[in-house]
């Protein structure tokens, strides 16, 4: 038997020098593979039987998910004053505080890069934006000129129903302001003014003034929250007059009040 295989090698070895393609032994027919294998015959390839488990699906839901809610966090964080302008944060300590790896602090952080809160530090991390009070102005120039013109037409045309339907946000401001957590009321603030402008049916005035609403909440470098308890109540009282003035279609309370709202942010 050892000579006979030394034999065919050989042979196909010479076959190849000579240029002759070396004889290539029977291949098993697909059917008798199955067989061995107790598929049944004539299965199509690549599909699964009862005898074959499928691959799992990788897990990129629950990546998406941690990646989220760090982000949630840190924005939290950042209006909270908790990460203060000017300092460097490192992706894998900010990690440690979250009990996560390093992966997706990093990836909200670039989100947050992105919107402008923060910037890339190269092999350190990244560093708090620092903002003064000449931005806050700014920002409330420009949403006072996006969003004025757009209530105003929305008191025009929208029904006294529609408006009464966003009092329970109304209210939940005022819940919020009620309990002195800066980023609560900062969320909630945000929801009552994205319920007011949806009602435009424009996605992209909606998204642009939300941006622009939530830079306006960050913190300003080298000074206390400017926004104290009080003035978080008043500003949750002035949503409800709002609301009472595009029921009643009061153009020049609509014009007053939301005019009054931005130079308070």
């Amino acid at each position: 038997m050892k000579q006979s295989a030394q034999g065919s090698a050989e042979t196909g070895i010479e076959q190849v020098r000579a240029g002759a393609a070396p004889r290539v032994p029977p291949q098993p027919r697909a059917q008798d593979v199955d067989r061995e294998r107790g598929v049944a015959p004539g299965a199509a390839r690549g599909e699964h039987t009862h005898s074959e488990q499928p691959m799992p699906r990788p897990r990129l839901v629950q990546r998406a998910s941690v990646r989220g809610q760090i982000l949630d966090a840190l924005r939290t964080a950042l209006v909270a004053g908790e990460l203060t302008p000017g300092e460097v944060y490192s992706a894998p300590a900010l990690g440690d505080r979250f009990g996560v790896s390093a992966t997706p602090v990093r990836e909200a952080m670039q989100q947050l890069a992105l919107e402008g809160a923060v910037e890339v530090v190269p092999n350190r991390g990244f560093r708090v934006i620092e903002r003064g009070a000449r931005e806050l102005a700014e920002l409330a120039e420009v949403r006072a000129l996006i969003e004025i013109p757009v209530m105003l037409r929305l008191a025009r045309t929208v029904s006294a129903d529609r408006w009464a339907g966003l009092r329970p946000l109304a209210e939940a401001t005022a819940h919020a302001a009620a309990s002195g957590c800066r980023a609560t009321y900062a969320e909630s603030d945000r929801t009552f003014h994205r319920a007011l402008l949806a009602l435009s049916g424009n996605e992209q005035l909606t998204q642009i003034a939300d941006d622009l609403h939530r830079r306006a909440q960050w913190p300003l470098v080298g000074a206390p929250p400017t926004r104290g308890h009080a003035d978080l109540l008043a500003d949750a009282a002035e949503h409800t007059a709002l609301l009472d003035a595009l029921i009643a279609r009061d153009l020049d309370v609509v014009r007053a009040l939301v005019g009054e709202h931005f130079a308070g942010a």
